[in-house]
């Protein structure tokens, strides 16, 4: 395990949306460099950006045509690997975002394996036997090339999947996982990571990380596929670490050998149901709404299993957003949302901040660009101040790969900056808290102290701190065996006399001498 994860907070940056340094209405590598500091200064010592690599970007850089090469719209090779060195130079890790399952159908591979004649590449995606044979259980697209088959598909149809083979075969098309056309494309995607590691590449977040072999229910061959890259990470890479999009510790994390494992907005799920559930009559039934309808055990029935299953292996993250999922603020006002990133950068694990939650950007419905569809309103560009296209971009604003917010509200960095209650602020003051004490690092020491069903607040123990967590309108006061003294508050808190007592809309993190 790399050491320097344990004290890591990551910031996702969606780098078309972030700076544009050389005002063509795109963010880029080079703007990204630039604002280094900034990211700093939020407590992120460490960044995750997605896809940048050569993409016709029919699904916003997720279809991949050249793995080993910058999108000319971002800058060069040499811009990433300053940016790497940069970030290096101020204690900082960059993970660039590692998309395995499929690649864009423009791709070199692809336009070889798409030919009639045998060659190289030919095994390199899944084609069935036929054009006549559509397989109904999965995506594919039929009569689009010369070769005499069916290329399966994942998510869009420029979108062909990489050749990883099955764990049951039910076709005579269909490779074993361990044929060797499906362990070539492994080794070639280790390439693709070794590519990035020698130029400065701190590790990967990796896209769909439990979809890799088709057929694999309980998913025990892709995640042997992950040890082997797990093995060759320990053996070559020792301080490089990768986080999978799998929501799924037990497999992601203890089976398959990933550093850590994301906790992603599913519906039913423990993190859903803490910030976008809805109740019947579209109300928000979220555990972190004010409106109080939530249920903290709904959230631990899911967290505490996957939480024991993994704490000696690996991490979970718990992320503010990301570029896939609805802005918090499209549910929650400012207070709302200060409470609930204070608890998020709290818990053990490694958490993930996405560019521009910390002073509460918005989710805005917009037209889909580059496959977002309702994706696209997360994506907008970053406000750093109430210039041009918020201190975006220089280019016009018919140039900008989206709109920026020009409402009169809209928050922006440089406003923030001089708003001690402000959001940003208050990211700021708890990730140095974060910092500066190690129980409150991704050290797998979560006890609960005090939940119940449908009730607030929510109490936990880390090492030497309780935190305490009120979202809901009404004051409550509860029974809890300890003296505390207050590190970091929003509202009003006080435990003493073995008595805990919460004002609405309230968070604290207590020191206690004894526990």
């Amino acid at each position: 395990m790399p050491k320097w994860l344990n004290d890591a907070v990551f910031y996702e940056i969606y780098p078309q949306s972030f700076y544009d340094l050389n005002g063509d209405g795109i963010g880029d590598i080079n703007g990204i460099t630039e604002k280094l500091d900034y990211v700093k200064s939020l407590g992120c010592n460490a960044v995750w950006l997605n896809p940048c690599f050569d993409s016709p970007f029919m699904d916003a850089g997720y279809d991949v045509r050249d793995y080993k090469k910058v999108a000319p719209r971002y800058g060069t090779n040499e811009d990433l690997k300053r940016c790497f060195f940069e970030a290096h130079k101020r204690g900082m890790h960059i993970l660039l975002d590692l998309v395995p399952g499929h690649t864009s159908d423009r791709h070199a591979w692809f336009r070889e394996s798409q030919k009639a004649q045998k060659n190289p590449y030919s095994g390199r995606y899944i084609w069935t036997d036929s054009v006549w044979n559509r397989p109904a259980d999965f995506g594919c697209m039929c009569g689009v090339t010369e070769r005499d088959g069916c290329y399966l598909l994942n998510f869009f149809s420029s979108q062909p999947a990489l050749n990883y083979g099955f764990n049951k075969i039910t076709a005579p098309w269909q490779q074993h996982y361990t044929h060797p056309d499906c362990v070539a494309t492994r080794e070639a995607m280790k390439d693709v990571m070794r590519f990035w590691l020698d130029a400065g590449c701190d590790g990967f977040r990796v896209d769909m990380a439990d979809s890799l072999v088709k057929n694999d229910g309980d998913r025990t061959a892709t995640a042997e596929i992950w040890r082997g890259v797990r093995e060759m990470l320990d053996r070559e890479y020792p301080e490089a670490a990768m986080v999978s999009e799998w929501s799924n510790p037990k497999q992601a994390i203890v089976q398959a050998g990933f550093h850590m494992d994301f906790l992603l907005d599913h519906p039913g799920k423990g993190y859903h149901s803490l910030f976008r559930e809805t109740g019947p009559d579209g109300g928000q039934h979220s555990f972190f709404s004010k409106q109080g309808k939530g249920n903290i055990m709904k959230f631990l029935r899911d967290y505490l299993p996957q939480y024991d299953a993994s704490k000696n292996s690996g991490y979970i993250s718990l992320i503010t957003c990301n570029h896939d999922t609805p802005r918090m603020t499209l549910g929650f006002d400012e207070l709302e949302c200060k409470i609930a990133y204070s608890f998020l950068l709290t818990m053990p694990g490694v958490p993930f901040l996405y560019y521009g939650d910390e002073i509460g950007m918005q989710y805005f419905k917009l037209p889909s660009v580059e496959g977002g569809y309702q994706r696209t309103g997360s994506r907008t560009p970053m406000q750093w101040n109430r210039g041009k296209n918020r201190g975006f971009s220089a280019a016009d604003p018919e140039k900008l790969y989206l709109p920026v917010d020009e409402r009169d509200c809209a928050p922006t960095v440089e406003e923030q900056e001089k708003d001690g209650g402000s959001l940003l602020r208050t990211v700021r003051r708890v990730l140095a808290l974060r910092h500066e004490n190690p129980d409150l690092q991704a050290v797998p020491n979560f006890e609960v102290v005090y939940a119940k069903e449908n009730e607030y607040p929510f109490v936990f123990r880390r090492g030497k701190f309780v935190i305490a967590v009120n979202p809901s309108c009404k004051e409550t006061e509860i029974p809890v065996a300890a003296e505390g003294t207050p590190r970091f508050l929003i509202g009003s808190s006080s435990l003493k006399s073995s008595r805990l007592a919460m004002g609405k809309q309230s968070f604290a993190v207590f020191e206690c001498a004894e526990l």
